[in-house]
C-alpha cells in the first residue's frame, strides 16, 4: 500500500470502513469492487495522512499522480478515482472532483481467436469439466467471474439459453448456449441440485477464477495457438465471430451485457466484414 512516511495514523477507523461496506453492499457492488474500492480509499488516507473530513481536492491529486509515478496503468488511476469519488461524494457529501480529471485510456484491440483456433485450443483438454467450462465460455460469451457463478438454475436446456445473474454492473441479463455445449451440459448436469454450481472444485463449492484462468492458459499452451491471449478472449471471439457472421451488433450489446454501445463497437475493428464482397453502388 502506498504510503507517506511521515507518521504512522491509520485511515479511516474501523467504523467508517463497515459503513462503507454497508453502503457498497446496497448499492450491490460486487465483491471485486468492495475489495478495490476499500483498498483505494485506505491507501490515499494514509498517504495524505490525514483524517477524511481534513483531506482536500490536492491531496487526492497528488496520490493520484503517485500512481502514475509508480507505473500504474490508466485503468487502474480510475478504479482509484471511482473509488475516491464514491467515499467523498456519497458517503462524506463532499465534492470537489470537479477540477480532478480522470486518466485517459487506450482502448486496446483485444487478441482474437480464429473459430480454428478455439477448436484447437478446446480440443487438447481431456477434463471433461475443463473442456464444457472453456467451451461454455466461449459460446456464451462469459467473463470469468460469469463462468464460476453458473448454477444448473441457471440453464435453459430446451432453449439453448443460459441465465446470467448479478453480472458486471449488477445486472442479469439472457445469453445463448451452443446445441453442442448444452447436450453435453444436460448429461454433465443430470445428478446436481438446481442450486448447484454447475462448476464445482474437487473440494466442493464453485471454483476459483484463478484456477479457470491457469486451466485456459495450459490449455492454449498445449494447443500451439501462438498468441498473447487471456480467458477473455474467449468472449472476445465469441462478439467477434457473431459480427462476422452478421449478426446485428444492438443483439451482440445485450449478449455481452454492455451497458454502452461503444464499448461493443471494438468489435467492429477487428471483424472480418469481407469489404471484397460489398458492391459498389454504382456496379
Amino acid at each position: 500500500m502506498i504510503q507517506n512516511n511521515s507518521s504512522t495514523s491509520q485511515f479511516p477507523s474501523q467504523d467508517s470502513i463497515l459503513r462503507l461496506k454497508q453502503e457498497m453492499k446496497l448499492r450491490r457492488f460486487s465483491p471485486k469492487t468492495v475489495k478495490s474500492y476499500l483498498y483505494y480509499i485506505t491507501s490515499a488516507l494514509n498517504f495524505a495522512n490525514k483524517s477524511p473530513r481534513s483531506i482536500c481536492g490536492d491531496d487526492l491529486r497528488a496520490y493520484l499522480e503517485k500512481l502514475s509515478d509508480d507505473g500504474r496503468s490508466a485503468s487502474t488511476l480510475n478504479t482509484a478515482y471511482s473509488a475516491l469519488q464514491f467515499y467523498f461524494e456519497k458517503i462524506l457529501r463532499r465534492r470537489f472532483f470537479m477540477d480532478i480529471p480522470r486518466a485517459k485510456t487506450l482502448k486496446k484491440i483485444p487478441e482474437i481467436f480464429t473459430k480454428e483456433e478455439v477448436k484447437k485450443i478446446l480440443e487438447t483438454i481431456r477434463n471433461i469439466k475443463h473442456k464444457l467450462m472453456l467451451g461454455l465460455m466461449y459460446s456464451s460469451g462469459l467473463r470469468v467471474s460469469e463462468v464460476v457463478n453458473v448454477r444448473v438454475r441457471d440453464l435453459n436446456f430446451s432453449d439453448n439459453l443460459l441465465y446470467v445473474r448479478n453480472a458486471k454492473g449488477a445486472k442479469d441479463r439472457a445469453t445463448i448456449t451452443s446445441e453442442k455445449v448444452s447436450a453435453v451440459l444436460e448429461k454433465y448436469t443430470k445428478n446436481k441440485n438446481p442450486d448447484d454450481y454447475v462448476f464445482e472444485s474437487d473440494r466442493g463449492g464453485k471454483l476459483t477464477e484463478r484456477s479457470v484462468q491457469k486451466i485456459f492458459t495450459g490449455a492454449l499452451k498445449n494447443s500451439g495457438v501462438k498468441k498473447c491471449a487471456s480467458c477473455h478472449s474467449l468472449r472476445y471471439s465469441f462478439a467477434t465471430h457473431l459480427l462476422e457472421g452478421g449478426t446485428d451488433i444492438r443483439y451482440i450489446q445485450e449478449l455481452l451485457g454492455h451497458a454502452k454501445l461503444e464499448t461493443t463497437q471494438i468489435y467492429t475493428k477487428v471483424a472480418k466484414n469481407n469489404l471484397q464482397s460489398i458492391k459498389s453502388p454504382l456496379d
